[in-house]
């Protein structure tokens, strides 16, 4: 089974934008998979847009972070394709159906896998504005092994967990 786990980082800030409304309006700065069948993570620029495409739909499952809002959105204006009708599993929605608020990608890494991100996608824009492409691609590969570890810990376990209010809380999950 090849499961792509993946992120991006986007080129424009949402209020800049318009708002969270306008989140295809926000542009590809960088993306990056892991694909389990290649065995290596894969990353991928603005002009590189089709081979991403091709990276995610050739994946027996795409796993991500709030991918169907927001990471599928992005795409939309590079590709006819409604890359929401992949086989996708976004952590983010499932825990939100569960628990009825959404939670932080780095909650989560902290609580599960005692590890944090290295900063955030308003760093990376900026980043991305400075030249400093290989920060942001390396960023955002932080964040693709970090989807990756907590995808295959709730796989193994069952279970992850997320801080709430300075709490450790456990959410069950059938992964």
């Amino acid at each position: 089974m090849n499961i792509v786990y993946f992120d991006l980082e986007t080129k424009y800030l949402a209020n800049e934008v318009g708002g969270w409304d306008f989140i295809d309006k926000m542009g590809l700065a960088v993306a990056v998979t892991y694909s389990t069948q290649r065995g290596n993570f894969a990353h991928y620029t603005e002009q590189e847009v089709s081979a991403l495409i091709e990276d995610l739909s050739s994946a027996d499952l795409v796993v991500g972070f709030n991918i169907l809002r927001f990471d599928y959105t992005v795409l939309r204006p590079y590709t006819t394709r409604d890359l929401r009708q992949l086989p996708s599993l976004d952590i983010l929605h499932e825990l939100h159906r569960q628990l009825g608020h959404r939670v932080k990608l780095d909650s989560c890494a902290q609580a599960t896998l005692g590890t944090s991100k290295g900063g955030d996608g308003v760093l990376a824009v900026h980043w991305f504005r400075e030249g400093q492409i290989e920060k942001v691609i390396e960023y955002c590969k932080q964040d693709v092994d970090i989807v990756r570890r907590l995808h295959e810990y709730g796989r193994q376990h069952r279970r992850i967990y997320f801080s709430y209010y300075n709490q450790r809380r456990c959410v069950p999950v059938n992964w």
